[in-house]
C-alpha cells in the first residue's frame, strides 16, 4: 500500500530536521557537489576543440593546452569530490549517533507495559538497523539529488548549445522515467517495512537462543531453533529479493529509453554528418554528453530506492521515538521518607485479562514495619510490589507514602527512597564495584562499597577474586554463583541505603546453605527499613511482622505468624501443606545434597 505523498513530506522533512544542527558542513557537502557537477559538462566541451582543433585542423596551440586542461579539470574534480564525500559522511555519521542516542534515552524510559508487548530483538534491531537506513534519505538521497541534477541541467546545456533538435530526443524520455519511478515507489516501501519486521524476527530468535543456550542444549532444542533461525532468514531473503526486484527493475527500464534516445540521436547525426551539418567534434561532443547522461540518470532512478528504505526506517524509528515515556506528572520531591505505606481501596487490571490483579486492596504498613505477602500464583503479591514504584498505574485507588499520594511525587523521588531485591537478579557486563555502585552511587568510594559488601557477606568471596572489586563478572554475573549474584543485589541495595525495602522471591531460587548466608545478609539490610517480602517459601518470613495473604487479588487474612496458624485459615492450609512437603524424606535428602554442592560453589 502506497504511502500519501503528504506523509511521506512530513516524514523526510522530520528527518531533515536532524540534518540541520549541523548545516554548516551539510552546506560543505552541498557546495562541494555543485562545484563537481558544473565541472561535469567540460569534459564534454573539451572533446570539440580536442577532435576539431588536433585531429582535424592541427592547431598547435589547442594541442598544447588541451592536454593540460584534462589533467586539471579531472585534478578540481577529485578534490571537491572527496570534501565532498568526506563532510556528507561526517553528517551521515552524526545524524546515525543523534537518533540512536535519542532512541536509546526514550527505550530507558518507557514504562513496564511497553517492554511487556515488545521483543528485545525487535528494540535492537530498531536500534542496530533501522538507523542506518535512515540517513541515507536524510543525506545520500539529498545530495544525490542535488548533484545529479545540476549534472543533467549542464549536460543538457551544452547539448542544447551544440543541436537544440537532437536535444529535444532527449527530452522526450523525461516523463516516461518519471512514470517508470512512480511505478515502483509503493511497492519498494512496502517491502522495506516487512524487510525491517524480517530482521526483527532474526535478531529476536538470535537473542533467545543466546540467552537460553542451556535449555536449549539440555533439552535438545537445537534443531528446532535452527528451523526457527532458518524460517526468520529465509523470510529476510525473500523480502531483500523483492526489493532487489522492485529497486532493480526500474533502472534498466530508464536505461532502455535512454538507448532508445541515443540510437535516435546518432541516425539523425549521422545523416547530418554526411550533409556537413556537423562536424565531427561537434558530434563526438554530444555524443559523450549523452553518454555522460546515463550515469546521473541511474542515479536519480536508483534514489528512489534508498528514499523508500530510508522512509520506511524512519516510520519505524520514530514510532520508537513517539512512545509516550513513563508518566511523570508529580511534583512533589520527598527527601528522605520515614516509611510509611498506605494502600487504599486499590484496583488494578492487565489488558486482556478475565479478572482483576488487584481487587479493592486496603492495607497499612507501619514505618520499619516488616510484611510479608503470601498467596497462591495469581493471588497479586508482585503486582501490589510493582505498583509501589509506579511500574504500573494504578486503575483505581491510591498508594501512600508518608502520608504523601505517590502519584505527586516524582518519579526520581519515589524511587530514590525504594530498593528492589528479586529473584531474578539483574547484574551487568562490568566490575564487581560497578555493580554494587550503580547509577548515582558511581561516584561511592572505594571504602564505602566494601562496607556494603561485608555488610552483606559478599566480601568473602569478592578478595577470592582475581581483582577483587575489580573484577569483570561477565553477561547478567555468568561467571557467579546464584548466592553470590544475590548477595551482590543486596550489597547494591546496602550501599542505596533507602527507607523502603521489596524482597521479591529474593531467596527462592538458592539451594539451603546459599540461602542461609542470603537470609542472614537480608536481615542486616532489614534493620530500620520498611520492608515488604514477597515469598512462596513460608519459613523465610515467619519473623515479620505481619503476614497478608492474598487471593485472586483480594487480602483474605492479616496477622502474625503464630496467629494466622492458630486462625487455621489459608495461611495455616498452605503453611501444613509446604512443610509436608519440606519433612518429607526426598526433601531433606535434597537438602543435604544442596549442601553439599554449595560447599563447592559458595
Amino acid at each position: 500500500m502506497a504511502v500519501p505523498e503528504t506523509k511521506s513530506r512530513v516524514l523526510y522533512l522530520r528527518l531533515l530536521r536532524y540534518v540541520a544542527p549541523y548545516w554548516r558542513m551539510f552546506a560543505l557537502s552541498i557546495l562541494t557537489m555543485v562545484l563537481v557537477a558544473s565541472t561535469e559538462p567540460l569534459f564534454p566541451a573539451l572533446m570539440k576543440p580536442l577532435l576539431d582543433g588536433s585531429f582535424v585542423n592541427k592547431d598547435a596551440t589547442t594541442i598544447r593546452y588541451i592536454p593540460f586542461a584534462l589533467v586539471g579539470l579531472f585534478l578540481v574534480r577529485g578534490v571537491f569530490g572527496f570534501a565532498s564525500d568526506y563532510a556528507l559522511s561526517w553528517v551521515a555519521n552524526r545524524v546515525v549517533y543523534d537518533l540512536r542516542a535519542e532512541m536509546f534515552g526514550r527505550l530507558v524510559n518507557l514504562p513496564t507495559r511497553y517492554y511487556d508487548d515488545a521483543s528485545s530483538g525487535a528494540l535492537i534491531s530498531k536500534l542496530s538497523y533501522d538507523v542506518t537506513g535512515v540517513t541515507a534519505a536524510a543525506t545520500t538521497v539529498l545530495t544525490v539529488m542535488v548533484r545529479d541534477s545540476l549534472t543533467v541541467v549542464g549536460l543538457l546545456g551544452w547539448m542544447f548549445y551544440l543541436d537544440w533538435k537532437l536535444s529535444l530526443i532527449t527530452l522526450v524520455i523525461g516523463p516516461i522515467i518519471a512514470v517508470v519511478i512512480q511505478s515502483f515507489s509503493g511497492r519498494l516501501r512496502q517491502v522495506s517495512r516487512n524487510a525491517q519486521f524480517a530482521m526483527g524476527d532474526i535478531t529476536h530468535v538470535l537473542d533467545e537462543a543466546i540467552e537460553c543456550h542451556k535449555v536449549v542444549k539440555v533439552f535438545g532444542g537445537q534443531e528446532y531453533e535452527q528451523r526457527h533461525f532458518g524460517a526468520a532468514i529465509r523470510r529476510m531473503r525473500d523480502f531483500a529479493m523483492r526489493q532487489t526486484i522492485a529497486a532493480g527493475a526500474s533502472v534498466p527500464l530508464v536505461q532502455v529509453l535512454a538507448a532508445i534516445a541515443v540510437a535516435v540521436i546518432v541516425f539523425y547525426s549521422t545523416r547530418q554528418t554526411g550533409t556537413g551539418g556537423v562536424t565531427v567534434g561537434s558530434f563526438v561532443s554530444f555524443m559523450t554528453a549523452t553518454l555522460m547522461l546515463l550515469t546521473p540518470l541511474k542515479h536519480l532512478t536508483g534514489v528512489n530506492s534508498s528514499l523508500q528504505r530510508g522512509l520506511a526506517a524512519a516510520e519505524s524509528v520514530f514510532a520508537v521515538i513517539d512512545e509516550e515515556p513513563e508518566e511523570d506528572s508529580g511534583t512533589q520531591v520527598l527527601a528522605r521518607a520515614q516509611g510509611r505505606i498506605d494502600f487504599e481501596h486499590l484496583c488494578f487490571s492487565y489488558p486482556n485479562a478475565s479478572r482483576p490483579a488487584l481487587d479493592d486492596v486496603s492495607l497499612t504498613i507501619a514505618a520499619g514495619e516488616t510484611v510479608a505477602l503470601v498467596g497462591g500464583s495469581g493471588g497479586g503479591k508482585t503486582t501490589l510490589a510493582n505498583l509501589i514504584p509506579r511500574f504500573y498505574q494504578p486503575s483505581a485507588g491510591r498508594i501512600l507514602l508518608d502520608g504523601i499520594d505517590t502519584q505527586t511525587l516524582t518519579l526520581a523521588s519515589l524511587r530514590a527512597n525504594l530498593a528492589l531485591v528479586s529473584q531474578d537478579v539483574v547484574l551487568f557486563n562490568d566490575t564487581v564495584a560497578a555493580n554494587i555502585a550503580y547509577g548515582p552511587l558511581s561516584g561511592a568510594s572505594e571504602a564505602a562499597i566494601a562496607a556494603a559488601a561485608e555488610a552483606a557477606h559478599a566480601m568473602e568471596f569478592i578478595r577470592e577474586m582475581p581483582q577483587g572489586l575489580q573484577t569483570m563478572i561477565g553477561e547478567n554475573g555468568v561467571r557467579l554463583s546464584g548466592g553470590q549474584r544475590q548477595r551482590l543485589a543486596i550489597a547494591r541495595a546496602l550501599l542505596k541505603n533507602a527507607p523502603v525495602l521489596i524482597l521479591d522471591e529474593a531467596t527462592s531460587a538458592l539451594d539451603t546453605e546459599s540461602e542461609r548466608v542470603v537470609q542472614a545478609a537480608l536481615e542486616t539490610l532489614m534493620q530500620g527499613r520498611t520492608t515488604l517480602i514477597i515469598a512462596h517459601r513460608l519459613s523465610t518470613i515467619e519473623k515479620a511482622n505481619r503476614i497478608v495473604v492474598l487471593q485472586k487479588g483480594r487480602v483474605a487474612e492479616v496477622g502474625s505468624h503464630a496467629e494466622l496458624l492458630a486462625h487455621d485459615g489459608l495461611y495455616a492450609h498452605l503453611y501444613k501443606i509446604q512443610f509436608a512437603i519440606d519433612t518429607s524424606p526426598g526433601r531433606q535428602e535434597g537438602r543435604a545434597a544442596a549442601r553439599d554442592r554449595s560447599s563447592l560453589v559458595i
